[in-house]
């Protein structure tokens, strides 16, 4: 008889949940049925939710096997994943990580471990793509799934299974996830680029597979839209300063949209402060009717719109991180 090796490992699959009663019991009943085929253990990490979303995951553990509900005081995502790992991970191999806010084809799990035990890669990293349901948040989708709005990252656009510097996090060998001292919770946002700049400098792999990806779901306003890319902003030069790492080219150019958009008031005092702004809303818009007319998307005005929020904020945001930091430093 031949012994299936996917079951001769155990996996730790986490969901860091925070107010997520819409997705999280249709989430836990498409990864139900891989908790018994690859040996799993279940935990839903959840932050003070407060609207039912607690309720939920309690009627889940009593009623699915191998299922834990943990309280996450630190409320982030990186302190769910570190506290699922310190109370569950010494009896297993793998972590999984489950974002709440997506959807997963029903062998995700499977071939995740299928892609670490054949490339013996210590992180297997996904392709995410985005996808909406109301105006605004299907052209946040487009945006989020074009040039414009990812700058052509691989686990933004997708690409052939290969060695790579980062991706959306999948699974995790729990003993490097240890041995590096797992998510950096000083991070409230970036701690997956954070995770796998030091991963790498300890001389471990990271796999990306194109075997499977994930579905996201973004923000449905502007308001939450704005917030969400600030903070991206904000861990990015968090992890920049950490490691004095320096911005690829894909990150140079929308960080300095902030300093453009505030240059451009100068245009009271001369014209010409005012051309860089200009060109910038220029292309987005532009690259948006091109959506529109040759790609016949009629989301692609909009999708413009929201890569300039997301464009603004995610530069505002790193700048504001960074002139904290140097305001920390002359205080102190």
């Amino acid at each position: 008889m031949t012994i299936d090796p996917v079951t001769s490992v155990r996996c730790l699959i986490v969901i860091p949940c925070l107010n997520e009663a819409r997705y999280l019991e249709p989430l836990v009943r498409q990864l139900e049925p891989a908790l018994a085929g690859l040996n799993a253990t279940l935990v839903i990490a959840d932050g003070g939710s407060t609207d039912g979303t607690r309720a939920i995951a309690a009627e889940l553990a009593a009623s699915v096997p191998n299922l834990h509900l943990l309280d996450n005081p630190k409320r982030i995502q990186s302190a769910a994943v570190n506290l699922a790992v310190e109370t569950f991970g010494m009896d297993h191999d793998y972590l999984i990580r489950i974002d709440a806010h997506g959807t997963y084809p029903a062998d995700y799990c499977r071939v995740l471990v299928e892609e670490a035990l054949s490339t013996g890669a210590d992180s297997v990293v996904v392709a995410m793509q985005t996808v909406g349901f109301g105006t605004f948040q299907k052209a946040t989708a487009v945006a989020q799934n074009s040039v414009l709005g990812n700058g052509g990252a691989k686990h933004r656009a997708g690409a052939q299974s290969h060695w790579t510097d980062h991706g959306h996090h999948a699974l995790m060998r729990i003993s490097a996830f240890r041995t590096v001292g797992g998510y950096d919770e000083t991070f409230t946002a970036n701690e997956d680029a954070e995770y796998d700049y030091r991963l790498q400098a300890a001389g471990y792999r990271i796999w990306m597979t194109a075997r499977t990806a994930m579905i996201y779901y973004p923000r449905a306003s502007a308001g939450p839209l704005f917030k969400q890319y600030f903070r991206y902003g904000r861990g990015r030069a968090r992890n920049f300063l950490k490691h004095r790492a320096r911005p690829s080219l894909r990150q140079l150019l929308p960080l300095m949209v902030a300093p453009v958009a505030v240059g451009a008031f100068l245009a009271a005092i001369t014209w010409i402060a005012a051309v860089p702004f200009v060109l910038w809303a220029a292309a987005c818009l532009g690259y948006g009717a091109w959506m529109a007319l040759g790609q016949r998307n009629p989301y692609g005005p909009l999708a413009a719109v929201s890569a300039m929020i997301m464009h603004f904020a995610w530069s505002a945001g790193f700048w504001r991180e960074l002139l904290d930091i140097r305001q920390r430093r002359v205080a102190a």
